[in-house]
């Protein structure tokens, strides 16, 4: 059916229109409202009444959200949290029926579009990546970015969405790119709870958008607790906006304009929407709504009761001043509408959010119905051939679910193999082919798109082989990367890296040396201490049509941005079903050095933490280069690990250095050999080298391979190839032990079937288990050395053969 909200009218003041005009535009903002609580409150009844997991709701926000909406406009961007549920309604990027469709898990695009039924209710979603990757007109669509649950995770990039217009503004060579943007007039808007403002990566985020002087309006939402948990045990002063004041811009300074504003006082908050908004895209000033006296009539979720943590003078004081009867009080008294009318407009809007509900719920249960009756027809015809008499009760209670959901289809189907699985019958060959078939459709809702996986993916970018001239020039790795970077700016305007010390001094290894005064501090710039916005600010530059590049100064930092880059970036395809990408590339460098801080190899957990993303490991700076180039052309996310130690090892500077690419999951043989296969990575890859060279002159020879990427790993199946002809293995990685090592045993034994051709065991050598201690001897005794892996190649030759090899010890 067709929804009957319309979207918030634009702004206005009562003397620009007629008093006809004024009160139309009034009565729908009211109707919107009314509606979107009528949702949360028939939501919340669908989750108790078991049709639905879980449900967190915006109620008590509609008013602040009907004034937020009429300020947003085409191209503008949302970064929000799960309140958002009015504005989303008001601005038409959402639909009552889409919100129920989410709250039952629905995974079809079509009818949750934000996430597929992947995300739990109110976590919203536009789509703006077409399924063959090409992106739509965002400057002629309202946009919003995909929501996560951590409610400040949002706030890095927010940055970044607002940072873009910046860009866009700033940089004349980008005038040309508007579909992504108008002269960068865009606002990204965000909203969070004034309890999250207490979160690191508030403040962090807060602080960086103040600096850079960016579009960016942040509303808080401030109904005085956090959960359970009061703000006298939040905020300092009880304020966020009176603890930010130092933020507040003066003459001569950079910083906020700060607002404050009730949350149910209608004519107020549109005002201050209409002064806050005008300001920050004219001049893109940063700006803070703070929204108090916000209510929350239903409480935090469907989870628990506020009346057992607020008193009962804060209930009655919220029900007197709850925004939707605070505003229909101001309607009456200034003779906008009277009771009767608001009645009526009241009991059409339950009436309308009823029908939207039972919709979304009969769609959703008459596909599954369908399928069931389907998959019990096919365990009944079985059960006619079958000696199984439990297959009758098999689809008998198949047929008496309650509220069936597709589990409960696939698990009678598997069930009934089970007990038929001594029995040859062409029913059950049947009942094998359907269940095939919706295991793929079941893979396809609820498996897919962890990756773009677009035509634009980097793993079709065509391979181009690095050239040499005859006399090519041995320079030091850093430069290799250096002219690769000059010839990326020079080729794309798109291009922009950013992260500490990457600009005046062209990054702490000089990779980026000379490039800001090339290419200007707008493209190649220096940032503050503060990796999570570092990320978030390449994210929102990757959602808005950029090709950035954001620098981790040392991997083992990456655990500052870790919420950024596992909740939001790593998730961002998958949560939203292929409808959002963000091609960020991280660039950062790790591996072999020494120090606690300084050591770099954590691979384990960034391979458990962080599958959404690529993890490319090249061994030297020239196969850095040629992941960049192909990086570059492609539209999903990676980080590329340089080797500390490899940016002075000379190299040959290849004549095609800004075109050449290297493949992404694709293994490559460095060592040719035939005894024990060796898998290595990044700079343990080169003491595996050095240690071929002494193990040949024993009479082993070692076949030595690079899988270049560990996500994704070896798709050509090098490994398991070379393990056919040697019949050992050892892995070897600087990670902690049950790291990497462990995920790459699992890809070659079991994904790969290399078990089949082992003769010995296999074995793995790796960091200990703590961090290395400072100094080369404490490197020695902690990581791999030449000698341990000589000896570790040798004691597997002595298992297999003992004669031959006699034992060293």
């Amino acid at each position: 059916m067709p929804e009957s909200i319309q979207p918030a009218t634009g702004n206005f003041t009562e003397n620009e229109l007629s008093f006809n005009d004024f009160r139309n535009i009034v009565i729908n903002d009211y109707r919107v409202g009314y509606e979107s609580r009528q949702a949360s409150i028939l939501g919340r009844r669908e989750v108790l009444t078991g049709k639905a997991k879980f449900g967190i709701f915006g109620d008590g926000k509609e008013v602040a959200q009907l004034a937020m909406a009429k300020s947003f406009k085409k191209g503008d961007w949302r970064a929000g949290y799960y309140r958002d549920q009015t504005f989303m309604f008001a601005t038409g990027m959402s639909t009552l029926k889409e919100f129920f469709a989410q709250l039952y898990a629905h995974p079809d695009i079509e009818k949750d579009p934000a996430s597929a039924g992947r995300q739990m209710n109110c976590h919203y979603a536009t789509r703006f990546a077409n399924p063959d990757g090409t992106w739509i007109n965002q400057a002629e669509t309202m946009n919003c970015s995909a929501d996560i649950s951590t409610t400040g995770g949002h706030m890095p990039r927010l940055l970044g969405l607002a940072y873009a217009s910046k860009l866009y503004r700033q940089n004349k060579e980008l005038k040309d790119l508007k579909q992504f943007s108008v002269n960068g007039n865009e606002v990204a808007f965000g909203t969070i709870g004034n309890g999250s403002t207490s979160e690191g990566i508030f403040l962090e985020t807060f602080n960086a958008a103040g600096v850079l002087q960016v579009p960016m309006a942040i509303s808080i939402w401030d109904d005085a607790y956090a959960i359970s948990v009061p703000a006298s045990l939040q905020t300092t002063k009880e304020d966020i906006s009176e603890a930010l004041k130092g933020f507040q811009r003066q003459d001569g300074t950079n910083g906020y304009e700060i607002f404050k504003v009730r949350g149910w006082d209608y004519a107020a908050l549109c005002e201050t929407y209409a002064m806050a908004i005008e300001l920050c895209r004219t001049q893109h000033v940063p700006v803070l709504i703070h929204v108090i006296e916000i209510t929350q009539p239903q409480g935090h979720s469907t989870s628990g009761s506020h009346e057992r943590y607020k008193s009962a003078d804060r209930l009655a004081w919220e029900a007197e001043h709850d925004c939707l009867l605070q505003m229909r009080s101001w309607m009456i008294s200034s003779a906008i509408i009277t009771e009767q009318e608001l009645s009526e407009l009241e009991e059409n809007a339950k009436k309308h959010v009823r029908n939207a509900q039972r919709e979304a719920w009969n769609e959703l249960l008459s596909e599954i119905k369908a399928e069931l009756d389907e998959a019990a027809s096919l365990i009944e015809q079985l059960a006619q051939h079958s000696s199984v008499e439990q297959l009758r009760d098999v689809a008998s209670d198949l047929r008496a679910c309650v509220d069936p959901g597709r589990k409960d289809i696939v698990n009678a189907i598997r069930k009934a193999l089970r007990v038929t699985a001594k029995e040859a019958l062409p029913e059950r060959q049947v009942l094998t082919e359907w269940l095939s078939g919706e295991m793929e459709l079941n893979r396809e809702r609820f498996n897919s798109k962890l990756f773009s996986d677009t035509p634009l993916s980097p793993l079709r970018v065509p391979v181009i082989a690095a050239t040499y001239d005859e006399n090519a020039k041995l320079m030091d790795g850093r430069e290799v990367l250096n002219a690769c970077f000059d010839a990326a700016f020079e080729r794309d305007e798109r291009i922009v890296a950013f992260g500490e010390d990457v600009g005046a001094i062209g990054d702490v290894n000089q990779g980026f040396a000379g490039l800001q005064a090339k290419y200007g501090d707008i493209r190649i710039t220096d940032t503050g201490i503060r990796e999570s916005t570092i990320i978030g600010q390449g994210m929102g530059l990757a959602m808005r049509g950029l090709k950035p590049i954001a620098e981790i100064q040392y991997l083992d930092y990456w655990i500052w941005a870790i919420t950024v880059l596992s909740d939001d970036l790593a998730s961002l395809s998958y949560r939203t079903r292929g409808g959002q990408k963000a091609p960020l590339i991280i660039r950062t460098r790790g591996h072999r050095l020494e120090g606690i801080w300084h050591s770099g190899s954590p691979m384990g957990a960034l391979l458990n933490t962080l599958r959404g993303i690529h993890i490319c490991v090249p061994r030297n700076m020239t196969q850095a280069a040629g992941m960049y180039n192909t990086l570059l052309q492609g539209d999903e996310p990676a980080m590329v690990i340089e080797s500390l130690n490899g940016y002075r090892l000379k190299e040959k500077l290849p004549a095609n250095v800004g075109e050449f690419t290297v493949p992404l999951g694709i293994a490559e043989i460095v060592i040719p050999g035939t005894d024990v296969t060796v898998i290595s990575y990044g700079s343990t890859l080169r003491i595996v080298q050095e240690a071929a060279t002494e193990l040949k002159t024993m009479g082993i020879h070692i076949e030595v391979i690079d899988p270049q990427t560990l996500y994704p790993f070896d798709l050509d199946n090098a490994c398991v190839t070379s393990l056919q002809k040697t019949n050992k293995l050892l892995v070897v990685d600087e990670d902690v032990p049950g790291g990497a090592s462990a995920y790459i045993l699992q890809n070659v034994l079991e994904k790969q079937g290399g078990y089949r051709y082992l003769d010995a065991a296999p074995k793995t050598l790796c960091a200990k288990d703590h961090r290395p201690p400072y100094g080369s001897d404490g490197d020695y005794f902690t990581k791999p050395s030449a000698d341990d892996i000589i000896e570790a190649v040798y004691e597997i030759m002595y298992d297999s053969n003992p004669q031959k090899f006699p034992s060293i010890w």
